[in-house]
């Protein structure tokens, strides 16, 4: 054999495993690959039923008294007595163990939403706020029960409509007439085992949720995956599953037979709230 014949065979040869390959003796199929190293797609968080809970038909809640003292020359701090019967504030309801949610270990309390914000609860029944001079509010108040679920009975809940005058003066305004909803759950930060179930409920005034009538339309981002949209055409609470650690966020809008949108204060209300395993989101 010649050279000139010795480097052609060579050459043949590593053409040979080029073709066969990287060289290694090993084909490499780059389509399979990627598929398999593709995350599949995440579950989307989904609603379960609430179990029954304590019925509470004879409890009531009353604002007893308003009153309003200026602060300064702006604003005014606006204080709510509240009368409560046939309902113990403090009290642990008795099935909170089974829930298997976030359970405030302060107890039963009420549930203060001032103008469809992040509710305060009270575990007292008084409140003050500072309001500024010359703007109008809307108070819900209701009872709620330790694992922060409204009792949604007749007579467990108040709307209070009133403004505060351009000198600190409380002006009770008319009693609103036109369908609302509050946003109650979820809030804030659930750790650890709180985050398997997490209530979702919210309040809705003047107005009946029926198949062929008004509706509450929720509308879940989570902090992983596409937002996800549900409708309720009953009033009662759901947990949200399978929700991922991070932030969420959750829209309520109410809307009427045909699917629109509901004109009028408190027909619109977006919140976030946190997940984390162990410490709260930064």
């Amino acid at each position: 054999m010649t050279r000139t014949t010795s480097y052609l065979s060579a050459a043949a040869m590593v053409a040979m495993l080029a073709s066969c390959g990287n060289g290694t003796g090993e084909t490499t199929n780059t389509d399979t690959t990627a598929a398999q190293a593709a995350p599949a797609p995440r579950k989307a968080p989904e609603l379960a039923a609430v179990s029954a809970s304590p019925e509470y038909a004879g409890a009531t809640l009353k604002i007893s008294a308003v009153k309003a003292e200026a602060v300064g020359k702006d604003s005014a701090k606006v204080s709510f007595a509240f009368d409560v019967k046939n309902y113990e504030l403090k009290a642990q309801t008795a099935d909170n163990a089974n829930k298997l949610c976030n359970n405030s270990a302060q107890g039963q309390h009420i549930h203060f939403i001032l103008d469809n914000k992040p509710y305060k609860a009270l575990y007292e029944p008084k409140n003050e706020v500072t309001l500024a001079n010359g703007t109008e509010h809307y108070l819900m108040v209701f009872l709620s029960r330790s694992y922060h679920e409204s009792v949604k009975s007749p007579g467990a809940a108040v709307v209070y409509h009133f403004k505060v005058d351009e000198k600190g003066k409380l002006v009770k305004m008319e009693d609103p007439k036109e369908p609302m909803v509050f946003y109650s759950r979820p809030k804030g930060d659930y750790l650890g085992n709180d985050t398997a179930n997490v209530l979702l409920d919210f309040y809705v005034w003047n107005g009946t949720l029926a198949a062929d009538g008004y509706k509450v339309k929720a509308t879940l981002t989570p902090a992983e995956g596409d937002a996800v949209t549900y409708t309720f055409d009953k009033w009662e609470p759901k947990f949200i599953t399978g929700l991922p650690m991070g932030k969420s966020k959750l829209t309520l809008s109410l809307t009427d037979k045909d699917g629109k949108q509901v004109d009028g204060a408190n027909t619109n209300v977006e919140r976030e709230f946190n997940l984390a395993a162990a410490e709260p989101m930064k």
